[in-house]
């Protein structure tokens, strides 16, 4: 077992659900072996407690006895080699690697006081310390069995989230179900979910309707009904319907494993102020060693007894390890990014997230994000006597049935209530930012903004004025405008709760869309927004992002990280929102899973929150040598307070426990 070579924030790799648990198994094997070597060795340190003629004299007994030494040397030996193993063979390995640490300082300072109080025993003129020697190596395996508890709590949050796929689906052939293993499915694969059960895989459900707990994917509580059409996601919990799911993907492509693999890699990556610990916690080990050498010549060459001069060295080298500076950061880290993912976000970036505490703006995209994102066709005007309401509709649909945008969805499902037939398209082309068009029965259709017919000079048409809440798209058939559809988007209840909370924090809140200006100024009024830009095309939200960031401002953008990539990637923090498993935008560091403006400051506020918890561990980690160092070396001495290897020891575990304890009380706002 070598624990220097273990990084203090892996997690389980692999981005399959049935993930390779190598990382934790590794930390409960440690913890068990750190608690074996703790018993034992507490088991050992009472008679060698007993036959110290330092603790005799102390306690004003005589226990000498012929050969006591040679038990006390051989009982010592036993701590020094079982008890000592973890620490020595570190001591070696950090050596090899050219890259010394705290087991660098733990194994050459029970090597020293091994080496010495052996050579007392054997001839050499001084006391031994062997009872400092085991009452140290014991207070350091349980500071070490302490802190794997710690390290493997921090995890937990993540490990349930990997304990939610089931290993085993009902997969429906024909007539027949079959229990296969969740790793053996296949897109287009049928699995049966019955009631109380886990999903099995990522899919759409093709029969049966039923309400789904998905409180652990993305930290909604409530559970959300589900009918035939809709998405589901591995992992969330069944009620009591019974349904029939067509899988979208193998297991491995899960959003649940996607959800593993992001918090994986968030771990892994070292952000600024990690790095900052990981080069601190190497400049302490080199100033213990030389402070330790150095303390020793001090008082030897002063006139002190070695026995005194080298217990001055090991109480030196003991309470500098880097030990709590080494965990001040990964341990927060663990927490927070399991945290985060259990309550919906996504931490892809994590210097993007600990920087989430600077933003002074935020860019906030409309549809989907302030608004429920799904539009409604609230009026239809026909233009033409010969052309009614339906067929706007029926032509409409045809070209948006070809696209995902939330206008094309609302005209989709006026189509389908109205029971119109959409006929088929040709020669589609979707045109920037401001509509799209095709060929439809013969005949060259556009769906088109407001926007459009003014670049082209197409006369509005008398009588029309637009609604500040509704979007309008005009039809326009073989260049002829036949008619418009008003929608409609409801604005989400959460979002004036939290564009005030941002208020509160002093965070400038803009709107940016390509809706007309009055849309944009109705909902930004409305909301209680700083300012809006509207009618802006998906290609020139990044110069508006630049132009912001030109004025000193520190932007986070919030956008569906498809259209909105340039300026997500541009941002200082860029924020995909989306729901289910879109979850793939490569250019924002964080991914909201439910688009909901309340996560967007839960976020933020998450954020100062994990940034405060790093410093506060980093300024006990370190404030705590500044303070022990001087005590260990004895500059206190004449006024008689003088620490031992032990006490040393002692304190060095409680800094560790005060930063792990500090880490665990990490909590989402």
């Amino acid at each position: 077992m070598n624990h220097s070579a273990m990084k203090h924030n892996e997690m389980p790799q692999g981005n399959n659900p049935q993930i390779n648990h190598a990382g934790h198994n590794h930390h409960v094997m440690m913890i068990a072996d750190f608690k074996k070597r703790f018993y034992l060795v507490l088991i050992l340190t009472i008679p060698i407690l007993s036959l110290s003629p330092m603790i005799q004299h102390f306690i004003g007994v005589n226990w000498h006895f012929t050969g006591s030494s040679y038990i006390l040397f051989v009982l010592s030996t036993i701590v020094f080699v079982y008890g000592g193993w973890p620490f020595l063979k570190g001591l070696v390995s950090e050596l090899k690697e050219k890259n010394p640490g705290m087991m660098t300082l733990i194994g050459f300072a029970i090597s020293v006081a091994y080496i010495y109080s052996t050579a007392t025993v054997f001839g050499l003129k001084g006391v031994d310390f062997y009872w400092e020697l085991a009452t140290l190596i014991l207070i350091m395996l349980l500071g070490h069995w302490i802190e794997m508890k710690s390290i493997v709590g921090a995890s937990k949050e993540l490990e349930l989230l990997v304990q939610l796929m089931p290993a085993d689906a009902h997969l429906v052939m024909g007539e027949k179900v079959n229990d296969v293993k969740t790793d053996t499915l296949k897109e287009k694969d049928i699995i049966l979910v019955k009631p109380g059960e886990k999903v099995a895989a990522d899919g759409i459900i093709s029969d049966g309707e039923s309400y789904l707990n998905e409180s652990m994917l993305t930290g909604e509580s409530k559970p959300v009904k589900k009918i035939p059409g809709d998405k589901v996601i591995a992992g969330s919990i069944n009620g009591n319907g019974s349904m029939k799911i067509t899988v979208s993907h193998s297991s491995k492509d899960s959003y649940l494993s996607q959800v593993i693999k992001l918090v994986d890699d968030a771990e892994k990556a070292k952000s600024k102020t990690q790095l900052l610990a990981d080069k601190a916690a190497k400049w302490l080990t080199f100033i213990a060693l030389a402070a330790g050498i150095s303390t020793f010549l001090y008082w030897y060459l002063t006139g002190q007894p070695l026995d005194f001069a080298m217990a001055r060295m090991v109480t030196v080298i003991v309470i500098c390890c880097p030990h709590a500076l080494g965990l001040a950061v990964p341990l927060v880290v663990a927490r927070s990014t399991s945290l985060a993912a259990k309550n919906g976000l996504l931490i892809k970036n994590r210097t993007e997230f600990e920087n989430s505490r600077k933003i002074t703006t935020i860019v906030f995209d409309k549809t989907g994000t302030l608004t429920v994102g799904k539009f409604e066709v609230s009026k239809i005007v026909s233009l033409q006597k010969d052309i009614g309401e339906n067929e706007i509709i029926r032509l409409s649909s045809a070209l948006e049935q070809k696209s995902e945008h939330p206008i094309a969805t609302g005209i989709l499902q006026k189509a389908k209530d109205l029971s119109l037939v959409i006929p088929a398209t040709e020669n589609f082309n979707a045109i920037t930012g401001k509509g799209v068009e095709a060929t439809v029965e013969g005949k060259e259709i556009l769906v088109v903004s407001p926007g459009y017919l003014k670049e082209k000079n197409i006369a509005i048409p008398d009588g029309f004025k637009a609604n500040d809440t509704e979007t309008v798209v005009f039809v326009i058939v073989n260049n002829v405008l036949i008619g418009y559809i008003s929608l409609s988007d409801e604005i989400r209840p959460e979002s004036a709760e939290a564009i005030a909370t941002l208020k509160k924090e002093n965070i400038k809140s803009i709107l940016l869309t390509g809706d007309n200006n009055k849309v944009a100024k109705s909902v930004s009024e409305t909301l209680g927004m700083d300012s809006f830009i509207a009618e802006v095309l998906p290609d020139q939200k990044l110069e508006k992002i630049k132009e912001l960031q030109k004025k000193g401002e520190y932007v986070a953008m919030t956008g569906d990280g498809v259209n909105d990539a340039p300026a997500l990637a541009q941002a200082d923090v860029g924020i995909a929102v989306g729901s289910g498993s879109d979850i793939a935008a490569e250019t924002a560091g964080i991914v909201l899973v439910n688009s909901n403006p309340k996560d967007i400051v839960s976020l933020i506020l998450f954020g100062k929150a994990t940034h405060r918890k790093m410093i506060q561990n980093l300024i006990w980690a370190t404030g705590y040598n500044v303070v022990a160092l001087p005590l260990a070396a004895g500059v206190l001495d004449h006024w008689g307070i003088l620490l031992n290897p032990a006490a040393g020891a002692a304190l060095m575990a409680v800094s560790t426990v005060v930063v792990a304890v500090n880490a665990s009380m990490l909590k989402v706002i």
